[in-house]
Formats: structure tokens, C-alpha cells, sequence
């Protein structure tokens, strides 16, 4: 009897093992499957493949001027999906791709960064938690304009030249631009005019321009996350359609930086102000007639 169970103990072992690598196969699976569940009740199969060409085309731009990826996405999502789908979908794609952006250059830099511009980064978390809360208090059309009108008088304002010098860096001033930046970017996911703008204003170099917005963008999606983790936006029924945006976003990032070195920067930078001048105007838009 002793010698009949060494003989199929074997065996045993591996139907149960066969039987474990099938479950644990299955459970991947219905990981996966429930994912994609997640993001089809948010969505139909051809507005994910609209929202993944939007995270390309976002990426593209993004590696070419080092900037705008949140407002492509929210005004590129919101022409089909619900404004707070759309600001979950932006969350993770930003974090990942201004994490790269940031520490393109080493993480000392990037430090040296932060230390540099701290008041601004500080007012900004500030109010960027804060005005986070207020998401699903405003209506959708009053999000609609706050977005829109952002956008618009920022494309507008760089499309017709004008960028503002400021006689020195001041800790007021740098505090107050950072928590408009904050305020709008807590409730939209767009914080990157008014960022622009002052860090064009105080003659910041090109090279810690790029590794600035990186940075400040970066830990302004941290904060987005943390914030609408708590205001109900980022949630377990928003978070995979978040995650699938990431790899089409940074593809996107990895042409733009290829495209960066063969073509006219100033030319795809003044189309892209163009298609966010549409899509802030079509934002207003929606945000007056409904």
C-alpha cells in the first residue's frame, strides 16, 4: 500500500499542479477581463480606440515641446466622453511621462529643480488638493468653461506672440501664479498655461525649462492622484482606463523626441497651439449651449 502511494503520489502532484497553473492562468485572466469590463462600461470599443489615438498624438506633443499633454486629453476626451471620465483618464499617462521628462537629466538636477521652485510647487499642491474636492460639486458645463476658457486664452495669447517679462522672480508672485496653477489644475487636470507662461516670463533657460515643467507637472499629477482618490474621480471603475493610456502616451513621447531633432519645433508647437485653441473653443462651446 506504502509502495501504491509513492507511485501515484506523483501523479497527484502533478494534476494539482496542472490544475493550479490553469486556475492561476484563469485568474490572470479574469484580471484582465475585468479590467477591460471596467473600462467598457465607462465607454463603447471604438471611443477607447478614439481616447488611445488621443494619448499618441498627446505623447507626440509632449516630446516635441515638453509640455500640453493634459490639455490634449481632457479637451481631445471630453468631445466624446464625460468631463470626470476624462480627467481620470489623464491622471496616469501625465505622472509617468513628466517622471521620464523630469529625470531625463539626472535625479540631481531634477532636485536642484524642486529646491528652485518650491514656493511655486507649494502654493500650487496647496490649492490643487484643495479645488480637487470641488469636482463633483461643479457642473459639468461650469467644468466645460473653467477648462475651455483656460486653454483658449492660452493658445490665443501664444499664437498672437505675446509672452510677458517680469522684472525679477519674486516668492509673492511666484506663490500667487503657482496657486492659480493649482486651483485650475485641481479641477480641470490642467495646470500647464499659467506654468508656462511664468517660466516663459522670468526667461527661464530652455534645458531647465524642459526638466521645470517636468518636474512641476509631475508632482502635480502625484497630487491629482492622491486628490481624486479621495474626491471619488480615480476609483477601481476609472483607474484601468487611466493605466491603458500610459503606453500609447509614452510610444507617443518617444516619437515626439525623434521628431525633435528632424523637424521645426516652432511649427509643430504653433499646430499644436491651433488644435487647443479648437478644442478649447469647443469646450466653451459645450459649457454654454449644453
Amino acid at each position: 500500500m506504502q509502495v501504491q502511494r509513492n507511485i501515484h503520489s506523483p501523479n497527484c502532484c502533478v494534476v494539482n499542479e496542472s490544475v493550479a497553473t490553469k486556475c492561476a492562468c484563469i485568474s490572470r485572466a479574469g484580471g484582465v477581463l475585468s479590467g477591460m469590463d471596467a473600462v467598457f462600461t465607462l465607454m463603447s470599443p471604438q471611443f477607447l480606440v478614439l481616447a488611445l489615438c488621443v494619448g499618441l498624438f498627446a505623447g507626440i506633443v509632449k516630446g516635441l515641446v515638453g509640455f500640453a499633454m493634459p490639455m490634449i486629453l481632457i479637451s481631445g476626451l471630453t468631445m466624446f466622453l464625460p468631463p470626470e471620465i476624462a480627467l481620470a483618464g489623464l491622471i496616469l499617462p501625465t505622472v509617468v511621462t513628466n517622471g521620464v521628462q523630469a529625470l531625463r537629466q539626472g535625479a540631481r538636477a531634477a532636485w536642484g529643480t524642486i529646491c528652485r521652485f518650491r514656493v511655486f510647487l507649494g502654493a500650487g499642491g496647496l490649492l490643487l488638493i484643495a479645488s480637487a474636492q470641488m469636482v463633483q460639486i461643479l457642473e459639468a458645463q461650469t467644468l466645460f468653461l473653467i477648462i475651455g476658457i483656460s486653454v483658449t486664452v492660452f493658445s490665443a495669447m501664444q499664437l498672437l506672440g505675446w509672452q510677458p517679462k517680469l522684472p525679477e522672480k519674486t516668492n509673492v508672485l511666484e506663490g500667487a501664479i503657482g496657486a492659480f496653477a493649482g486651483f485650475i489644475g485641481g479641477l480641470s487636470g490642467v495646470w500647464g498655461p499659467p506654468t508656462v507662461a511664468y517660466l516663459t516670463a522670468i526667461e527661464t533657460p530652455k534645458a531647465e525649462q524642459m526638466r521645470a515643467q517636468g518636474v512641476i507637472y509631475g508632482l502635480g499629477a502625484v497630487l491629482l492622484l492622491v486628490a481624486h482618490v479621495g474626491s471619488g474621480v480615480v476609483s477601481a471603475r476609472t483607474l484601468p482606463f487611466s493605466a491603458l493610456l500610459v503606453a500609447p502616451a509614452l510610444i507617443g513621447m518617444g516619437i515626439g523626441f525623434r521628431l525633435q531633432d528632424r523637424i521645426a519645433q516652432h511649427q509643430f508647437k504653433r499646430l499644436t497651439l491651433l488644435v487647443l485653441l479648437i478644442g478649447g473653443l469647443n469646450l466653451i462651446r459645450r459649457g454654454v449651449m449644453g
